[in-house]
């Protein structure tokens, strides 16, 4: 997506990150992990919530970060593909979205993987500690898998149920779409799929494509096919397994935007969020088993 605001990319390259590979680096002084392929399409990954900060893919940026995002190391960052686990929004008594996104994951770009075909492969792990334990008695680990390709990025959310009683949450890939100007995009892929409006509290049904302009936060089944971004300059193929439920589909429009903090009062302009969702009812893990559910980006 060909995108004209002002809004700066994330960062410039330090030269150690020009070469192919994983390494080492830095966001607003927080640590992260820099994923470049031979091609040039690069991500950035904050150990902050193991959230996905930046895609480049033919030498455009994919996600919206908020320039005004917060970088202390300890509060969510608004923007690129946040990580909701295992709450999602305020749908149960934890902090709002899970305490997942808050958190320091680990991952070593030693250890990333290179693919057949010019790919990089990262796995970033949290897991249960006295302090989760408090708030969500549970003993877990979960792992972000995140694979680069070619004009394509996936994020896969793994969780490992380490004890020995079953455990149940929500979760959800907030991802924060980059675009020139939403008001001139449509989402395709959701035509005749019941939905809750929730910001009219009503449940109608999707009649032809989504279009953007004022505020708008909607929950949909997870559609059986692939979902695609159509914008002026291009766009993108979205797709989510079968494991994520629901799709959100959320952009805060002009008066909303303009209450929030951490975000610029025309930012809305410049991003959409599409969620691969697990969260109507919540996913239940037997002891000992694993979940898994991939969210998959594909450059247009």
């Amino acid at each position: 997506m060909k995108v004209t605001s002002s809004f700066p990319a994330v960062t410039a390259l330090p030269a150690a990150a020009q070469a192919p590979g994983a390494c080492a680096d830095a966001w607003q002084g927080l640590p992260a992990i820099r994923l470049r392929l031979a091609c040039g399409d690069t991500a950035l990954v904050a150990l902050q919530g193991a959230q996905l900060l930046s895609w480049q893919a033919g030498g455009e940026e994919q996600l919206f970060l908020s320039p005004h995002a917060a970088h202390d190391g300890h509060t969510p960052i608004r923007g690129g593909i946040p990580v909701c686990f295992p709450q999602f929004n305020q749908r149960g008594p934890l902090v709002k979205h899970g305490f997942a996104r808050t958190l320091t994951w680990q991952a070593d770009a030693a250890q990333a993987e290179v693919l057949a075909g010019d790919g990089l492969f990262l796995r970033l792990k949290l897991a249960d500690t006295p302090q989760t334990r408090a708030v969500w008695p549970h003993s877990f680990e979960t792992w972000l898998e995140v694979t680069l390709l070619p004009g394509r990025l996936d994020a896969e959310l793994v969780v490992h149920n380490r004890g020995d009683t079953p455990l149940a949450f929500t979760a959800a890939l907030h991802s924060y779409l980059r675009v020139a100007d939403v008001e001139q995009c449509r989402l395709q892929g959701l035509d005749g799929l019941p939905y809750w409006d929730a910001v009219a509290d009503t449940h109608p049904t999707q009649q032809g494509d989504v279009r953007f302009g004022e505020e708008l936060d909607r929950v949909y089944p997870r559609p059986g096919k692939t979902m695609e971004l159509d914008a002026p300059a291009g766009g993108l193929r979205i797709s989510q397994d079968a494991a994520w439920s629901e799709t959100v589909v959320w952009n805060p429009g002009p008066a909303l935007c303009a209450r929030l903090a951490d975000m610029p009062p025309h930012g809305w302009r410049q991003m959409l969020c599409v969620e691969a969702a697990a969260i109507d009812a919540p996913v239940h893990v037997a002891p000992g088993a694993h979940w898994r559910a991939a969210q998959r980006l594909h450059k247009l």
